[in-house]
């Protein structure tokens, strides 16, 4: 059981992760930090194409990234309506269930472990051209890494800061969806192929609107139930310590006086 100094540590942590990923969005310059973990979030997109792919008895043949940080999976059969919508929702779960996890600084280095060997496995799996296999080394070997020679205290912030980084990476990307399904829908999108395959009847902009709404819900039950969880642990915590003082209580009254 988490002690209440605990449940307030973790939640420093993850607001501490908070407050810099907010900073770094209007710090000049710090798109050097972020960049990478952008190229990290797109991968993670990239991922959740192919795992709905595989899962619908679909096959994948590579996964390729841009340095300019868009990606493409390049895949044949499957349930296409599910394939195109994995993308944007994976990202969104993945922070998701990071921050879910990370409610007890204890999960942090599994977390780390889970993050890696999902990244290398991707990686090694369907890797299709030099970014794919930098981003996805230099990420899973440092995951790892992170996970085997680092204190807990650091895992648990670092990966706090992946969540939020992932969660807010997810809700830019699914902006930047609605602006071009809604002005440009000429360009190349997940919203605008679930156009072109329902032959317009659906078209890009409700499909935008429909995964942007998904990913906010999504992300509103967690942070409701990481909320939630964060207080009844405290009260347990609160709730433990008062056997003992009621036994110390009880022990002065039997004790003689005199």
């Amino acid at each position: 059981m988490q002690s209440t100094d605990e449940v307030k540590a973790s939640f420093r942590l993850l607001v501490l992760a908070s407050l810099l990923t907010l900073a770094l969005w209007f710090i000049p310059f710090a798109g050097v930090i972020t960049y990478p973990i952008g190229l990290f979030v797109t991968l993670v997109h990239e991922a959740g194409h192919a795992i709905a792919a595989l899962a619908t008895f679909g096959n994948v043949h590579r996964i390729g990234l841009d340095w300019n940080g868009s990606g493409v999976t390049w895949r044949s059969g499957g349930w296409g309506l599910l394939i195109s919508s994995a993308g944007y929702l994976s990202t969104m779960l993945y922070g998701c269930g990071l921050l879910l996890l990370l409610r007890r600084a204890r999960n942090a280095r599994g977390a780390a472990i889970f993050t890696a060997a999902f990244v290398l496995m991707i990686t090694v799996l369907f890797g299709g051209n030099l970014t794919v296999w930098v981003v996805g080394l230099v990420f899973g070997v440092g995951c790892l890494l992170l996970a085997l020679k680092a204190r807990p205290k650091t895992t648990h912030f670092v990966m706090s800061f992946l969540a939020v980084q992932s969660v807010l990476n997810a809700l830019y990307d699914l902006r930047v969806l609605l602006h071009l399904s809604a002005s440009e829908s000429g360009v190349p999108t997940d919203a605008a192929n679930m156009a072109a395959a329902t032959s317009g009847f659906v078209p890009a902009i409700v499909w935008a609107l429909g995964w942007s709404v998904l990913a906010v819900a999504m992300l509103g039950a967690t942070l409701l139930i990481y909320y939630r969880s964060l207080r009844q642990r405290a009260a347990l915590a609160d709730t433990a310590s008062m056997p003992s003082l009621l036994t110390d209580h009880a022990a002065d009254v039997a004790r003689p006086r005199g």
